[in-house]
């Protein structure tokens, strides 16, 4: 009976050898150093923000212009368009009450950070940066000493990346430092993300209570976080988030 058993066992199976899979490497990461907002801007410098829009002075930003403005720094931003073209086609959000709305929302959030700053709003097209840029250096009246902010040069957003043009255009010309940071780089599911990847980052650590107060701010923009009838809002959760939190980002 054996026999029988085991003539009707089937045949041992041979393994074929799986090669070793060859690792994949990771991603390559910014390089990151850790600042404070003191250790960017000089004592007694002029902080100067270049916002494309109202909301990029506060999204990224916000609590390290706060901390600077509680240390008796100057503030001045120039508001570069109304940033009029947010919803476009929207019944709800035309541009005429954007114009209105959106500069109001700004001016809230940076009531909620505590940022007594002289804005200088420009009026030029929100979506038409990018050929505004020689006129848009000739707006900004900086000085000798003055510390600028503006979005980063690669940020994947035309208005964001014309300001930085023309702002780097305008600190040259008079000796001004100039900072960019990024905002929609920052958000991993945006194709700027991968050109951050060898750059080098300044991680600035922010004040617990103004990481707070940066929340608060950013509610303020309601135009912006809240969808409209159907349409997802502008400022998506996932780039929320990736604003928040007690560290904001600019490149060394």
């Amino acid at each position: 009976m054996d026999a029988v058993i085991a003539s009707h066992k089937p045949a041992a199976r041979r393994l074929r050898a799986v090669p070793a899979r060859t690792p994949v490497p990771a991603a390559p990461q910014p390089r990151l150093l850790p600042a404070t907002p003191e250790s960017l801007v000089a004592p007694f410098s002029r902080v100067v923000v270049v916002a494309p829009h109202p909301d990029d002075e506060v999204l990224v930003l916000g609590g390290t212009v706060a901390q600077l403005a509680r240390r008796g720094h100057e503030v001045l931003v120039y508001a570069v368009t109304d940033g009029e073209a947010s919803h476009p086609g929207s019944h709800a959000w035309p541009a005429e009450r954007l114009r209105q709305v959106r500069p109001q929302e700004s001016a809230d959030a940076l009531a909620q950070l505590g940022i007594a700053a002289t804005v200088v709003r420009l009026g030029l097209p929100d979506g038409g940066l990018a050929a505004e840029a020689l006129a848009l250096a000739a707006h900004l009246q900086l000085a000798p000493g003055d510390t600028v902010f503006v979005p980063w040069r690669h940020d994947g957003h035309p208005d964001h990346e014309a300001c930085a043009r023309a702002a780097l255009a305008a600190a040259r010309t008079v000796g001004a430092c100039c900072i960019e940071y990024p905002v929609w780089a920052l958000v991993p599911e945006h194709a700027a993300h991968a050109r951050l990847r060898h750059r080098t980052l300044r991680r600035i650590a922010v004040a617990d209570d103004l990481v707070q107060a940066k929340a608060r701010a950013v509610r303020a923009f309601q135009s912006q976080i809240q969808p409209d009838g159907g349409v997802a809002p502008v400022l998506p959760p996932s780039a929320l988030q990736a604003w928040s939190g007690r560290f904001e980002w600019a490149m060394a």
